[in-house]
């Protein structure tokens, strides 16, 4: 009995894991667009914002790097890193860490 039910818990989350996994990769994305960012870093960049292509390409030395990107979220958020842009100060601390990691892993 006890065996059956670790095996049941390991299957179910597995399960819940495999169908998560597809659901993270868009979830940035998503976000992004949630969030107005393709306003400025999408098609149709405005003045002198990077596409997100640029972004993620100058992320990727973060990639992995948990500690890196919650330091360059805080530098972001703080308006240290561009000057003061309302719109990265506005992003509540879990999203600009969901959309930092999303550019560090190619913004895919």
């Amino acid at each position: 009995m006890r065996h059956a039910l670790h095996r049941q818990i390991t299957c179910a989350g597995t399960l819940l894991l495999a169908l998560a996994w597809p659901l993270g990769a868009n979830a940035s994305a998503q976000l992004a667009l949630d969030q107005g960012c393709y306003s400025c870093h999408g098609a149709n960049l405005r003045a002198e914002a990077p596409s997100f292509e640029r972004l993620a390409q100058k992320l990727a030395n973060y990639k992995g790097d948990a500690a890196a990107q919650k330091e360059f979220v805080d530098k972001y958020r703080a308006g240290e890193m561009f000057g003061h842009i309302d719109a990265h100060e506005r992003l509540s601390s879990n999203s600009a860490k969901a959309l930092v990691h999303w550019l560090a892993e190619g913004a895919h």
